[in-house]
């Protein structure tokens, strides 16, 4: 048997892939449903309109072909467009860089700054496949528990820079804790990375459904965030099309260029008929993600009354976006435990907090 790279080899698999397993392992709970919560995807279609017009574009021989590494053009135009009008800034399309989903963007920000042996800073709970990435590249995590709030403190994330720290990542809305972090917040710890010489890596994945309107910070407006933050952003939420995989990552231009190198030597680019979907969406189906953003809205606070007066003993720590993370009420068992007996007893399949960092 060959001998693995110790790096990946030392990497759990993907806690919802475990989940996967776990529902093929065990039986159907007699008379109940199996209720599936162990993916932050939507679990409605896209839009009517949209699947129309991806079978549109499927009769033209020109979406089978290669695109330039970085994205079509009007697909770049079309999300500098939607982040300039989101972020109350000035986003260019040369700024923009499409990626096959926010995942690819993730790892192509990482290889472009840094290396072997260099750190990144991690609060925690933190989005596993962030970790998992980190730790296959051989780059270490270096993770910042938040508090009861599970928004993170700047002066903790001050304290955890060494002269190997090359980035801090924040996930917000966050994954796995819906939590929103406030504005003043991520100004505290953008000013905390550039005062270091660090980069913020800003991962707003689920930006289309925050509970507020407005900018959700001031970031991306300042005329120097090119040289100090990355923003990663992804459509598989707000238009509901994960399996096409397309996200996008914004940058200044040394960061683009080493980026693209990377992107060329993986996917090459991202799916075209997907690039195609997110300018059709961003241009033409803002009333259809309004009412989605609203309905997840719903969700959130139907699944907040539900746990107002801690049912059995649950406890809803944080929710938001697609997310709830739930204290369990028993001393005896451990979070993979609890997770394992609601999947047996209830048929409720739902991902344990061990997944998301120590503690």
């Amino acid at each position: 048997m060959p001998e693995m790279n110790p790096w990946v080899a030392a990497v759990t698999d993907p806690p919802v892939t475990i989940s996967r397993r776990w529902l093929a392992e065990t039986p159907p709970v007699p008379g109940l449903p199996t209720i599936e919560l162990a993916q932050a995807a939507p679990s409605y279609p896209p839009a009517a309109e949209l699947r129309e017009h991806l079978a549109e574009l499927a009769r033209r021989p020109e979406v089978y072909g290669y695109v330039l590494g970085v994205g079509l053009e009007h697909v770049r135009a079309a999300i500098a467009a939607d982040a300039s009008r989101a972020y109350a800034a000035a986003i260019e399309p040369d700024d923009v860089v499409v990626t096959a989903g926010c995942n690819q963007a993730f790892c192509l920000a990482i290889g472009a700054l840094c290396a072997a042996g260099d750190e990144v800073v991690v609060p925690t709970p933190y989005y596993f496949d962030h970790d998992m990435w980190l730790r296959a590249e051989a780059i270490a995590p270096v993770y910042v528990p938040t508090g009861p709030d599970f928004i993170p403190d700047p002066d903790a994330i001050a304290a955890a820079i060494t002269d190997r720290t090359r980035a801090v990542v924040l996930v917000t809305p966050n994954n796995p804790t819906g939590a929103e972090y406030p504005a003043p917040v991520i100004a505290a710890i953008a000013e905390v990375a550039r005062r270091r010489g660090v980069v913020l890596i800003l991962d707003e994945t689920y930006r289309e459904f925050r509970e507020g309107d407005g900018a959700p910070h001031a970031e991306l407006a300042r005329d120097d965030w090119r040289d100090h933050v990355v923003h990663l952003t992804s459509f598989s939420k707000s238009l509901a099309i994960p399996g096409s995989r397309v996200g996008a990552l914004f940058a200044g231009p040394a960061i683009r260029r080493e980026v693209a190198k990377l992107l060329d030597c993986q996917t090459i680019c991202a799916p075209r008929p997907a690039q195609e979907a997110v300018a059709f969406g961003l241009t033409h189906l803002g009333d259809w993600m309004a009412e989605r953003r609203a309905a997840m809205r719903a969700r959130v606070e139907a699944g907040r009354d539900v746990f107002a007066d801690e049912p059995g003993g649950f406890h809803l720590g944080a929710s938001g976006a697609f997310f709830a993370y739930v204290r369990h009420p028993f001393d005896d068992l451990d979070a993979t435990a609890v997770a394992q007996r609601l999947l047996a007893e209830r048929g409720v399949l739902c991902i344990p907090g061990d997944a998301f960092g120590p503690g």
